[in-house]
């Protein structure tokens, strides 16, 4: 006779020194109430243990939406199984599968506990209905039952199957949601607590716990039991954790907070055209990179690939003190001043993650020790007070080795603008306002002229230009000047070869040069050097944060 593989207690799982089994089941036999967040994918189940829940629900319903089809077995137990491993992969807390009726008989049941436990999952619920089952909430007549013994063969084979003693079955009692009635509830709650389950999920149809807590006191403490209170959401969850219940789970809402989310966005963008009103209110690229684990492969990539591969840099030039600013900046650097409920300099940063420039370089000068930002390399500029802007580019001139962008520590743009500059192609790009605020310049916007740096360019903005190649001229500080066809908005994107041309002029100016020297200085002399230096247009998208009026305009531009 074939003799069965010895069960085996697991040793550790991912961060956690005790394994996911043996957590869930602590949940139901420990003291208190727990609670599981449904999650239908792996980055569902990442965000739920960010969130900070102990536990993961893997809803069937919310699969099965996600992929598309209903809730009746139309995925198949092969591609739930491929679903929830992801999600294993992706989190170290204890994962609870929806296993809907074990998709088949007490053999289907058996070998699903398997491949659970081959792939980290802690524990399995299974409902006594007929296979293919049908959504609880979707008929409002009573609904057919598994047969009672054949179901609790079902649990004993799944319990059998187990080579960690610690997974976790439990028994999904539908009798009071089909229609059945308490009694019928109870005898079924027994028979699958004496087939050898670890708790019974008891569920119900009702908005009010009423039948719920009723079973809870007829039931007593026999075995641990879970509630799913969707439909009586309203209770008060002391009233869960008084009556003695063990799990709660929230079994669908993040997967329809997505759906809400996910409509909202495809009518305004249908309706629209144009991704401007909703790309600043979702999430940012960076936020998914880091969901993702992009961090973790960035560290692996330069462990385990060869040298010499470019990073894409972004250098912020953020040493001045900013004195427009008064009391702002008595004890800290303009880029520090909050906006928004953070500093200027994190919402630049988060701004070039956004766009996956990685390597963020940082120039600090006054005040540098209030500059405290996650995620940035510091240069210093101890200079700052009497030094000019390319003083502060040449103290960071050890990053001019790929390519890079170069952005002041006060200016805010958005997301949209640096993509464009970084999409267009040439060793020296920078992205020019075309219908800049409070000014008058040549290319028709017309109010009060300011100080600010205007760019000559070689062409006006307009339709053509979207298909042309259009170079700067000139740079001045005279609005009125010949040429001006926009404001420039502090971005400067160099390539490898406009970085290693950057970094040698910085090796030729001399310290009275630096101590009065600009990045306008630096493009002017690109252009009389002959370099084509080339432009991209926008209309708005950034915040050059000068006065108390752009500190306030500052919240409502984020």
């Amino acid at each position: 006779m074939v003799q069965p593989l010895p069960k085996t207690t697991p040793t550790t799982t991912r961060a956690f020194d005790t394994p996911r089994t043996t957590r869930l089941k602590a949940m139901l036999n420990g003291q208190g109430l727990s609670f599981l967040m449904e999650a239908h994918n792996g980055l569902s189940a990442k965000i739920a243990q960010e969130a900070g829940f102990e536990g993961i629900w893997g809803s069937g319903l919310s699969i099965s939406a996600a992929l598309g089809v209903r809730d009746n077995n139309e995925a198949s137990w092969t591609q739930v199984l491929e679903v929830v491993e992801f999600m294993a992969d992706a989190t170290s807390v204890p994962i609870l599968l929806d296993g809907d009726t074990g998709y088949g008989n007490f053999n289907s049941a058996r070998r699903l506990v398997k491949k659970l436990e081959q792939r980290g999952v802690a524990g399995v619920c299974m409902e006594d209905k007929i296979f293919p089952k049908t959504n609880s909430f979707l008929r409002s007549t009573a609904q057919p039952l598994a047969d009672m013994e054949e179901f609790a063969g079902k649990i004993r084979a799944a319990k059998e199957a187990q080579r960690d003693d610690d997974f976790v079955v439990v028994a999904r009692v539908e009798a009071l949601i089909a229609g059945h009635g308490m009694e019928e509830a109870l005898k079924r709650g027994e028979a699958y607590r004496k087939a050898g389950a670890d708790a019974v999920l008891i569920h119900s149809r009702e908005r009010h716990p009423d039948e719920i807590l009723q079973f809870k006191r007829e039931w007593g403490d026999r075995l641990p039991l879970v509630i799913v209170p969707t439909k009586y959401y309203t209770t008060p969850t002391d009233v869960f954790r008084e009556a003695g219940f063990k799990i709660v789970i929230w079994a669908n809402h993040l997967m329809r907070s997505a759906l809400t989310a996910m409509q909202g966005a495809a009518k305004q963008i249908f309706e629209a055209q144009t991704l401007i009103g909703v790309e600043e209110k979702v999430a940012t690229l960076a936020e998914v990179f880091r969901l993702q684990g992009e961090s973790e492969l960035e560290q692996a990539e330069k462990a385990y690939l060869p040298k010499g591969g470019p990073v894409a840099r972004g250098i912020v030039l953020a040493a001045g003190r900013g004195d427009e600013l008064g009391e702002l900046v008595k004890d800290r650097p303009k880029s520090m001043v909050p906006i928004a409920g953070k500093p200027i300099l994190e919402h630049i940063l988060d701004a070039y993650r956004s766009a996956n420039v990685r390597d963020l370089v940082v120039v600090r000068g006054f005040a540098k020790a209030a500059v405290d930002v996650q995620g940035a390399t510091f240069v210093d500029n101890d200079a700052f007070a009497s030094t000019g802007e390319l003083a502060s580019l040449a103290c960071a001139k050890a990053s001019l080795d790929g390519p890079c962008v170069v952005s002041y520590g006060d200016v805010l743009f958005k997301r949209y603008v640096l993509d464009e500059l970084l999409e267009t192609e040439g060793d020296f790009v920078v992205a020019v306002d075309s219908m800049p605020k409070d000014a008058t310049t040549a290319s028709g916007s017309s109010s009060l002229a300011r100080k600010a740096d205007w760019a000559a360019c070689s062409e006006p903005h307009s339709r053509k230009t979207l298909l042309a190649n259009v170079r700067l001229v000139d740079m001045t500080t005279d609005a009125k000047g010949a040429g001006v066809t926009g404001e420039w908005t502090g971005l400067l994107k160099l390539s490898t070869n406009g970085a290693k041309a950057v970094r040698e002029i910085l090796g030729t100016l001399s310290k009275a040069d630096l101590a009065t020297a600009s990045v306008p200085d630096l493009l002017r002399r690109l252009v009389n050097e002959g370099r084509d230096v080339r432009v991209v247009y926008t209309r708005g998208g950034w915040l050059d944060v000068d006065t108390l009026s752009d500190v306030l305009e500052g919240s409502a531009f984020q």
